[in-house]
This record gives structure tokens, sequence and C-alpha cells, in this order.
């Protein structure tokens, strides 16, 4: 069976919104052509399910950028970091007093503004707690909001063994321990260089299109399109456009 990764947030779905039903629709063609279907997401699984259909959460997934595996309905593996390099973390998060998201294996500690963009897109179910980080029981994925130098803070993390995004259309730090990645993730799920077919949006998505057989990118982040097979505007009905496409393909 051919298998198909999809990012989430401004690949196919936008503003943070759950999948419409003209998406839902076009993946459910994908899957009547013998695809399976993979999510791969910044977002925790917590936050990830509910932007998908009730019948979607029972799908493999790949959450906070590899930190979490899920497969039929429940969380396989967590990656989370170790207690060292989470004590220079938190060092760095009292120097530059960054409001934060720290996400625990369900639960999570909140310091941000309610108005944020990232406080819209938290726990909406309200199904986990918001807790102080000492009581989380493990700590796998750190998103900085806002700090005193974002700039020196990113130099500092770049001295420890973890992983960093920095979303500058949001100006945010996203931070995952090492060795984590959406292909990571993948390959926890069984899946292998060459079978898969990726579609993503951020630099978070290089490393599964770096071992994708075919893959596009939706927008314009100048990595990944320079890798990707092919580029597709960053509009819904383009991506699903796209989509079709490949539904045609395997239809000839």
């Amino acid at each position: 069976m051919k298998k198909i990764v999809f990012d989430l947030d401004g690949t196919i779905c936008f503003s943070g919104k759950p999948l419409s039903p003209a998406m839902v629709q076009a993946l459910a063609s994908l899957e009547g052509q013998g695809f399976e279907l993979i999510f791969a997401s910044a977002r925790p699984i917590r936050d990830l399910l509910p932007i998908l259909p009730v019948h979607m959460h029972h799908y493999p997934m790949i959450g906070g950028n590899g930190a979490f595996v899920a497969s039929e309905g429940r969380i396989l593996a967590t990656s989370p970091f170790d207690q060292v390099t989470l004590g220079r973390l938190i060092r760095l998060i009292v120097k530059y007093e960054a409001e934060y998201l720290m996400d625990g294996e369900w639960d999570y500690a909140y310091t941000g503004d309610d108005t944020h963009p990232i406080r819209r897109n938290l726990d909406p179910d309200r199904k986990a707690r918001n807790l102080p980080y000492e009581q989380l029981n493990a700590i796998v994925k750190m998103v900085v909001l806002r700090s005193l130098d974002s700039r020196q803070l990113l130099g500092e993390l770049h001295k420890l063994p973890v992983v960093t995004y920095m979303h500058g259309s949001e100006d945010i730090i996203d931070i995952s321990p090492r060795g984590t990645s959406k292909w990571k993730g993948l390959q926890a799920l069984g899946v292998r260089p060459q079978e898969f077919i990726a579609f993503g949006n951020d630099a978070n998505d290089i490393p599964m299109f770096q071992q994708a057989d075919h893959s596009i990118c939706v927008g314009d982040h100048p990595e990944l399109k320079r890798i990707a097979t092919e580029q597709v505007v960053s509009l819904e009905e383009k991506v699903i456009e796209k989509i079709g496409g490949l539904v045609s393909s395997f239809n000839r």
C-alpha cells in the first residue's frame, strides 16, 4: 500500500481550523485509491486530534515533530528531554524571561498571553491540565513564545543537544529533543525510505522530504521547496487540486 504523509497546519488545514469538509473528501478519495494516510505535525497528539474528523483519530500520527508516535487511537511512544538538558533549558527560560508552552505526555505548562495564536490552538477540547512545569511527568517539547532576545536565546539553544525551528512569521522557537524528527517518527511506525509521498510547508518537514519518493511543498519555504519534487500555492483549493491530481494519476 502506498503511504502518503501530511503535515497539518499550513498544509491541509489553515488558520488553526479543523480540516474542511472539502479537504476531508479529498483525503477520502486518496483512501479510495488504496493510499494509507499518515499525519505528521508539530502539534502534540492532544492538539492534533481536534482538527481531524473523529473517524481519523485512529490513523497513524506523528506529533511534536517526532517526539510523539501514535496509532490506533493511542500514544505508542514519546521522546522526552533528558534531565540534564531539561535543566539547561529551564535556566535559559529563566535567564531570558521567556514565556513558553511546555508539553508533557498529555498535560502542559503554558505562561503566554491568552490572545497568542498558540493559545487558541492549545487543548481546545479541554482534555488536559495546565500545570506548573515541575508537575509534568516528563517534558517532550517546548515552544518559546516571547523572550528578552529571541536571536540570542536561539544562539544559546544551538549549543544544547536539541532540535530547534525558528518560525519567523510568529517569532516563536520550537524546541525538541535531539534525534527527534518527523522522519524518525515515521520510522517508528515502520515507514521505509522512498515508499511514501509527503506534503509539507515548513523547515520541520525537511527530514521527511529527504526520504520521500515524491514530495509537495505547500507555499514558498525556501529550504523546503529547494528539495521538494514540486510546489503548490498555499491555498486550500490548490492543495485539493493537487490531491485530485494524485488520484487521477492512479486511475490511468
